[in-house]
């Protein structure tokens, strides 16, 4: 059983100034009333559709939360989130940090009137809300399950998404916004995966009816072409900044923490997982999975990920 909600907050001055006008925070809730809340959030591209069924509507983590699975849906209920700006704001850039993401999540927990969740689970993007949430709202949760996302971005990721943008700005003003917008995905995407697996994966060789293309440019050129059906311009271009903009002081998250990185991972390695984990002030335990699919491992290493999500939401039910 799922049901969406909405909380209108109206015009929202963020942490650097801007306004977020007519904001609505969305959410869809997933599982039984009485049930335990898991929140659940997701990268940029990731929208409150958690768990839903069938191949047009499949949500994006429906292999983990489900009846039966790692987050169980007979057990849990599952909270998943939009994050702004929204459809619904005006078509204009506008700065948002993760810390207003996470404000925007406590006022949805408010309006549902729930003063505590039980756990925040966030990958990438939504780890990094995750974090902040964490920082700010300490007796609003009782654990954090964070992927691929530390306290601080990582500056590679900062320079390559630099990039991206400026090709928008250049677009833009070309009048062609959105083949700046496609082009940003497509450098995005060679970042979210790993050189070993685009090894395995491509040959590289020229293609006999593109003769100055290969597999890996019709792949990047396919991904990024059908980008502008999910993103509008400049929801990507905030986006985008607010990773860039990211830092939570991990003194000041007391919860325990279960941290999950990939060896692969080119925007959240090893080593700052690890600054992550050594910085944290409560209790923390770090995962290091083997996977060649890099930043978007927990979108594909759904086995790998299961028992430790499993034994993650097992803790905080003994806990309790």
């Amino acid at each position: 059983m799922a049901r969406d909600i909405a909380v209108f907050l109206g015009d929202q001055t963020l942490d650097h100034g801007d306004i977020l006008e007519d904001d609505i925070v969305r959410g869809r809730m997933y599982g039984l009333e009485s049930a335990p809340v898991v929140v659940v959030l997701g990268g940029i591209s990731a929208p409150r559709l958690v768990a839903d069924g069938g191949e047009e509507n499949k949500g994006w983590w429906s292999e983990l939360v489900c009846k039966g699975g790692a987050i169980d849906l007979t057990q849990k209920r599952v909270l998943g989130l939009d994050f702004a700006p929204g459809d619904e704001q005006p078509d204009r850039r506008i700065t948002i940090t993760t810390a207003d993401q996470a404000r925007r999540l406590k006022a949805l927990l408010e309006h549902l009137d729930i003063d505590k969740v039980e756990a925040i689970i966030g990958t990438s993007y939504g780890g990094m809300i995750a974090l902040s949430f964490a920082q700010n709202y300490p007796d609003s949760l009782e654990r954090l399950c964070v992927f691929g996302a530390a306290h601080r971005p990582f500056p590679m990721g900062v320079g390559l998404r630099g990039i991206g943008r400026r090709v928008i700005d250049m677009a833009v003003k070309s009048g062609q916004p959105e083949q700046g917008l496609k082009l940003a995905r497509e450098l995005a995407m060679t970042t979210y995966r790993s050189p070993e697996e685009f090894t395995k994966r491509f040959d590289a060789q020229p293609n006999e009816q593109r003769p100055f293309n290969c597999d890996v440019g019709d792949y990047l050129e396919y991904q990024g072409g059908r980008y502008h059906k999910i993103m509008k311009v400049n929801r990507f271009l905030a986006l985008s900044e607010s990773i860039d903009l990211h830092n939570v002081d991990p003194q000041k998250i007391i919860v325990p923490c279960v941290l999950i990185g990939t060896r692969s991972d080119q925007l959240a390695p090893p080593s700052e997982m690890k600054a992550l984990k050594d910085a944290l002030k409560g209790p923390s335990e770090l995962y290091i999975l083997d996977s060649i699919y890099g930043h978007d491992s927990f979108l594909k290493e759904c086995d790998l990920m299961a028992p430790i999500l499993s034994n993650f939401l097992s803790e905080v039910r003994n806990a309790a």
